[in-house]
């Protein structure tokens, strides 16, 4: 998880310094749009984009900053499916990625979202430019962010057993310890039946020994007295009143 939340403060850094250039962003987009007669439509999507840096980029600035927002995107996917490989998942938590999964796909319509306070995105754009042109891709990595910065806030309040390593490897032993427990506590508790047997007969082995015993030593007693070495009390010699 801290591997994670590393790769996640990562890319916000660069998003920042992205934020910083968000002006030469809408420019290279304006001219690249000029550039391939496709002025009216909005810049919707991933793709759009890819396609305006590959076919219709003059100058490297402009391609710069393109291949920086692409860039993020691209990290922003790669981290997802990280986040998928960490956690077997929950309804929220799924939802989360689910949505960010259909963010940064290539071929989405991203026209419709609006990134909203605290970001200001929108805000730096005119009126004609966030409603019609870039309103959407400059919201894209904002909520995206959001979004998986929701998905580890979830993640921590889990229990430890429903997460995988880090590193890549599965939870499987974690998550069959619960299940396999009920059948580790069947085995190792006798039942109480059993118990209650066993209490008795090891009763009437004692009893039995005890008997054993009692009819060893009357038997030895008998012995003496019939052999006349302990027959009646003992008796001084002499005179007998």
């Amino acid at each position: 998880m801290n591997e994670l939340k590393e790769a996640l403060r990562n890319i916000e850094q660069n998003h920042k310094l992205f934020l910083q250039q968000q002006f030469t962003f809408i420019g290279a987009l304006q001219r690249t749009r000029e550039n391939a007669h496709d002025m009216i439509r909005p810049v919707a999507s991933i793709s759009q984009v890819q396609s305006y840096m590959d076919h219709h980029c003059n100058n490297s600035t402009d391609r710069r900053i393109l291949n920086m927002f692409l860039n993020i995107c691209n990290d922003l996917s790669k981290l997802c499916h990280k986040l998928e490989t960490l956690h077997s998942g929950n309804n929220i938590t799924n939802g989360i990625l689910e949505r960010c999964k259909l963010l940064l796909s290539h071929s989405n319509d991203l026209s419709t979202i609006r990134a909203k306070y605290p970001h200001d995105v929108v805000n730096h754009l005119s009126c004609d430019e966030a409603k019609n042109h870039y309103g959407g891709v400059v919201s894209l990595i904002p909520i995206v962010l959001d979004c998986m910065k929701e998905w580890v806030t979830h993640t921590e309040k889990l229990p430890r057993h429903l997460l995988y390593k880090a590193s890549g490897g599965s939870a499987i032993s974690e998550k069959r310890a619960p299940q396999d427990a009920p059948a580790r506590a069947a085995i190792s508790q006798t039942p109480p039946s059993t118990h209650l047997e066993a209490q008795i007969s090891a009763s009437n082995k004692d009893n039995v020994q005890v008997q054993g015993s009692k009819h060893i030593q009357k038997n030895i007693n008998d012995t003496e007295n019939h052999s006349g070495k302990l027959k009646g009390p003992w008796k001084p010699p002499g005179r007998h009143a």
